[in-house]
């Protein structure tokens, strides 16, 4: 059996976004800076993408710039923002993306002052204190994610825009996780910045956005051509700018649905691991199906002598998942997220992530899988 439990990293393209992209891939191969008739016709391909996106956001067209992905939208986002607005302070948290993460320390190695938010022992953001350092550092920019990649922490994005907006602060969040998983209404969030990733929401790869809110402006991150209104040089990625506009529309229209479906497999994975498994527990509280990423859950095993070949005694067995984020796979300093946890080291951990096509006979399966590598003769003292 081959079971797929890794969404949170990347997932399966659905087959009507293909069908969609199809067309621009075969047929439809003008540039769309030309004038002439094929080049309109994609242009039009574009824009009617953009605005599709729009309406789901409830914003502007305007407000909506295409991207190579995630990566590249928290880049232009943060590194512009600071060069533009006169940023002297930064507020994030050790948890971030390493697209964000590693950006904001590379702002702090220019000479930008960087200030962490307090975490509780689960990975929560400390509103007091990030209040605190809100009220105490003029000219700040707060980024903070919506929900965490891999423990599936999710930020009061109203809380905190509201507190942004009360102390002048702007507010960049990388949504990538959450984007087409919850419904984001930009008329009411104040949120100067969120992003948007293709990929996470069954999607082509290579492809994202940048939601800039009109009060904002900033100059190109990457410079070139005049495409996507003077902000991103560079020839469009046509197809995928429209796999992802209908990538969204199709996770917009049933929303409620697949969220429906796939709590219901992580409710019952939880069960049953902690039917199966003595000892088992979750990281951060991707077991609170009310206030983390229903399409995450990350679990905490006991002791094992084994823990170091579990992600290959998984794959052996046909089950692939991860124990962090893709962008720390191969890496041997483990994962930033859970380093911050101060989890126990001799604990393995598991990220499972789940997606609407997944179904209860995987999770038995998986389950059944990761319980034969902990009976009681091979725990660890």
């Amino acid at each position: 059996m081959k079971v797929y439990f890794d969404n949170a990293a990347t997932t399966a393209i659905d087959l009507d976004v293909f069908e969609a992209m199809k067309p621009y891939m075969l047929e439809h191969f003008g540039n769309p800076s030309s004038i002439h008739s094929h080049g309109r016709q994609v242009r039009t391909a574009i824009e009617r993408s953009r605005k599709k996106v729009a309406d789901l956001l409830h914003a502007a067209p305007a407000e909506v710039f295409f991207t190579s992905g995630g990566t590249e939208a928290d880049n232009t986002a943060l590194r512009c923002t600071v060069q533009d607005k006169g940023i002297k302070h930064v507020i994030s948290s050790k948890i971030e993306h390493h697209a964000v993460l590693h950006t904001v320390e590379q702002l702090e190695k220019d000479g930008i002052k960087v200030s962490y938010v307090n975490l509780d022992g689960h990975g929560r953001v400390d509103y007091d204190h990030l209040e605190s350092l809100l009220k105490s550092h003029p000219n700040t920019l707060v980024s903070l994610m919506h929900a965490n990649n891999e423990i599936g922490n999710l930020l009061d994005l109203e809380k905190v825009g509201n507190m942004c907006e009360e102390y002048g602060a702007v507010f960049h969040s990388d949504t990538v996780q959450s984007m087409a998983h919850y419904e984001h209404d930009m008329s009411k969030l104040k949120l100067d910045f969120a992003v948007g990733s293709a990929h996470k929401f069954h999607g082509p790869k290579g492809v994202g956005f940048l939601y800039i809110n009109h009060k904002n402006k900033i100059h190109p991150f990457i410079h070139g051509g005049a495409q996507e209104r003077n902000m991103r040089g560079g020839t469009e990625n046509v197809y995928g700018i429209v796999g992802l506009a209908k990538a969204m529309e199709i996770a917009y229209s049933d929303m409620a649905n697949h969220r429906k479906h796939i709590e219901r497999l992580k409710l019952h994975m939880i069960e049953r691991l902690k039917a199966s498994i003595d000892g088992i527990a979750f990281n951060g509280v991707s077991d609170d199906l009310d206030n983390s990423l229903y399409t995450v859950l990350n679990v905490c095993l006991p002791p094992n002598d084994d823990n170091d070949m579990l992600l290959f005694n998984l794959d052996i067995a046909g089950i692939s998942a991860s124990g962090g984020s893709a962008c720390s796979s191969g890496s041997s300093i483990g994962s930033h997220v859970l380093a911050e946890l101060n989890r126990d080291q001799n604990r393995g951990a598991i990220r499972f992530s789940f997606s609407k096509y997944n179904t209860l006979e995987e999770v038995d399966y998986a389950v059944e899988k990761l319980a034969e590598l902990y009976q009681p003769e091979t725990t660890s003292a």
